[in-house]
């Protein structure tokens, strides 16, 4: 019989390094079996429910049921260094952890299925993943990742440019409904055409920047096209901007029609006034990115700054390019503006 006190030994299993790109074998009884992920990236977004596949490969019949095997999701630090545990099973017993606690199970589909089913997918369940099964003293294991669709954008404070440690860029990101984006999220925007010149930090502790179109101010006319990476960097007393990354969202972000413009806290107050808040700067990304929202109308944003989002460029309102136009951070007295609201769905 399977105890509680065995159950709680899982956690003293020592994990080996394993390389993703190959199956790894694991001898049962002589068997030789495949720990297989099928794919090694999911894509999903954000609120959806995402499927890591992992089979045991050539097992016996109902090699799970048996509760001898355990099972073993875990999620890897960025350098790869830690692992965070997701869920373990063993046999009847499974138990999920931190901020997958009931977000998670297994999809047990047949008797060799592994795969990981995380529910309600959030910015921060983005990562890559280690399916590993257990038998004695042999293991074997999956190495898969999980992406979001979604969009990255530049983001700096009030008082201006390069004023964020790395701590504060982190803060920032979050603030706006977003997380601070992934060398590999700010290179696959650069694919897609993403130009900026600030600098900005990274979640790897690295600052760098995207260029597109080469000219002398963004390292050099005659520099090819690409990322410009300043390393990794002080996250202390090394101030920059911040690339953040969003993905969709649960909710409806309108601009709110009024016969007026508004003061900031009379922008606030209207979408509170109609059942919603004042939207993040994030979710004017998203909308305009993922839903393909297009207004050309400038609104308040929660962080006091103003901006309004253009799908189809036209006269007067982003003539040359698609984009989420910056106004800036005007003097929140001043009824110059619009409000872009936020209404959160359950």
């Amino acid at each position: 019989m399977i105890t509680l006190l065995a159950f709680a030994l899982i956690f003293d299993h020592a994990y080996s390094n394993v390389d993703p790109k190959i199956p790894v074998y694991v001898s049962e009884n002589g068997s030789r079996l495949s720990v297989h992920t099928q794919e090694t990236t999911v894509v999903t977004r954000r609120g959806s429910n995402a499927t890591l596949p992992c089979r045991l490969q050539g097992s016996p019949h109902d090699f799970f049921a048996t509760g001898e095997v355990r099972i073993r999701w875990s999620k890897l630090s960025l350098d790869h260094s830690d692992e965070v545990d997701v869920l373990v099973s063993m046999g009847i017993y499974k138990k999920s952890f931190g901020s997958f606690h009931d977000r998670v199970y297994l999809k047990e589909a047949d008797e060799n299925d592994a795969s990981l089913v995380i529910t309600n997918v959030t910015l921060h369940d983005t990562g890559v993943y280690k399916c590993e099964i257990i038998d004695g003293m042999d293991d074997g294991a999956g190495i898969i990742t999980l992406e979001l669709q979604g969009v990255v954008f530049p983001y700096s404070p009030r008082l201006g440019r390069y004023n964020l440690n790395f701590y504060d860029a982190e803060t920032a990101c979050l603030r706006q409904d977003a997380i601070m984006a992934s060398t590999a999220q700010l290179y696959s925007a650069w694919r897609e055409g993403f130009d900026w010149c600030n600098a900005g930090w990274l979640s790897d502790g690295s600052v760098q920047y995207p260029i597109a179109v080469p000219r002398e101010p963004c390292g050099g006319k005659n520099a090819a096209a690409g990322m410009r990476n300043y390393g990794s960097q002080n996250k202390h007393s090394n101030h920059y901007d911040v690339f953040c990354f969003t993905s969709d969202y649960k909710g409806h972000f309108y601009f709110l029609t009024q016969a007026s413009k508004l003061t900031y806290d009379e922008a606030v107050k209207a979408c509170k006034k109609d059942g919603s808040e004042i939207a993040k700067v994030g979710q004017i990304y998203a909308a305009w990115k993922i839903g393909g929202y297009d207004r050309c109308d400038a609104g308040w944003l929660a962080d006091g700054s103003v901006r309004y989002p253009i799908s189809k460029p036209r006269k007067y309102c982003s003539p040359t390019e698609a984009a989420v136009r910056f106004v800036g951070f005007p003097e929140k007295k001043h009824k110059l503006y619009g409000v872009y609201c936020f209404k959160a769905l359950n």
